[in-house]
């Protein structure tokens, strides 16, 4: 029955539970789509992710893929863990046998790769339990990877908050930028951003947010950060609540931590004229309705985010390209983002609405073949 709560025509194809109490393994697979080629996508370690959370993700990942012209389909999976409280052996069992677990369906309909809590050597764990090399993406070097901790989705964001600007006759040196998350997207999609000038005011993690209107410098960002696990502890700048990044004027805010943090809750404080998801469903469909009444511009996730699975591709298909990966990247997300505002603009909808009916249109294409 939880399937056909999602069903509908476009997927999911698969739902597939995975539970072994040996190791303290319960995960989650969802297939949504393989029309236009092997399911794609992350696995993320929280200790909330579940099978509606999942296949919203893998359904992302369907849209983004068709967007982004890549000959792969939709997929997603959760373990339900919190990383925070376990060692790092119980960690790497458990993304080990989950590997094996999946050994069926792995790599002949589903692709994994990293996401929230996990990197490149949660995918050299991974292969390790699956025993195929093309299990995953986004594994270590010396495994034919391209690291996802290259920065590969940040590099993306950071192109389509620039190409968003321009919509918008911004120029991306004069505007104010906050961020929510300085993990590996958020990171990287400051540094790109700050070496174009962009100012970086505000950025949050797990523990609070670092402000400054004059704008934080990203090298001593990165390396507080570093050094103590938190922006809060960046001199110079005011401490606020995570929370709060949000009701900072800027011109852009990109949510790049975890979804739905934009919400009926706190929709009527977002003050930016563009929002960018750096993150997955970072914000609700109600929320992202008001936001467009009000004007505000919202680059959809499977939009803007997608310079991650591009990386994938290029990791899948040639090996350790990282410069060929990055061309591609930018390419793509430049071409995309522009072809879905202007087909916005062109139609009187919200880009959301836009994007969805090229990438369905892409899907339904490749479902009649």
């Amino acid at each position: 029955m939880r399937m056909l709560r999602f069903a509908d025509e476009f997927g999911p194809e698969k739902i597939i539970e995975v539970h072994n109490p040996k190791v303290g393994l319960m995960g989650v697979v969802v297939i949504d789509s393989t029309a236009l080629g092997v399911g794609k996508g992350g696995i993320r370690m929280t200790p909330t992710v579940n099978t509606e959370e999942v296949f919203r993700l893998a359904r992302a990942m369907t849209w983004k893929n068709a967007l982004a012209e890549l000959p792969f389909g939709g997929a997603k999976s959760g373990i339900i863990a919190d990383v925070k409280s376990m060692s790092l052996e119980q960690k790497r069992k458990i993304v080990t046998e989950f590997g094996k677990a999946l050994k069926p369906v792995c790599p002949s309909q589903y692709v994994a790769a990293p996401d929230v809590y996990t990197g490149e050597e949660e995918m050299r764990w991974f292969v390790e339990g699956n025993g195929s090399l093309k299990s995953t993406t986004g594994k270590p070097h010396d495994l034919g990877g391209i690291p996802h901790e290259l920065g590969s989705t940040g590099f993306g964001v950071a192109h389509a908050a620039r190409v968003a600007c321009e919509h918008l006759s911004m120029d991306v040196s004069n505007v104010t930028v906050s961020i929510e998350g300085f993990g590996n997207v958020g990171s990287f999609a400051a540094k790109f951003l700050s070496e174009w000038g962009a100012k970086i005011i505000a950025v949050s993690d797990s523990k609070g947010c670092a402000y400054s209107k004059d704008g934080l410098v990203f090298d001593k960002l990165s390396e507080v950060k570093h050094r103590t696990g938190s922006v809060i502890n960046y001199s110079g700048g005011e401490v606020l609540s995570h929370d709060s990044i949000f009701e900072i004027p800027v011109d852009v805010i990109i949510p790049a931590a975890l979804p739905d943090v934009i919400n009926k809750d706190n929709v009527s404080k977002v003050n930016a004229r563009i929002i960018v998801e750096g993150a997955n469903i970072p914000i609700t469909l109600g929320a992202e309705d008001v936001l467009d009444r009000e004007c505000t511009l919202v680059v959809p996730d499977f939009v803007a985010n997608s310079g991650g699975v591009i990386s994938s591709y290029v990791e899948y298909e040639y090996g350790y390209e990282p410069k060929k990966a990055f061309e591609m990247i930018e390419q793509k997300i430049k071409k995309n983002v522009k072809i879905v505002l202007d087909r916005a603009d062109e139609m009187c909808v919200k880009p959301r609405n836009a994007a969805l009916e090229i990438a369905k249109e892409r899907v339904r294409s490749a479902m009649k073949q």
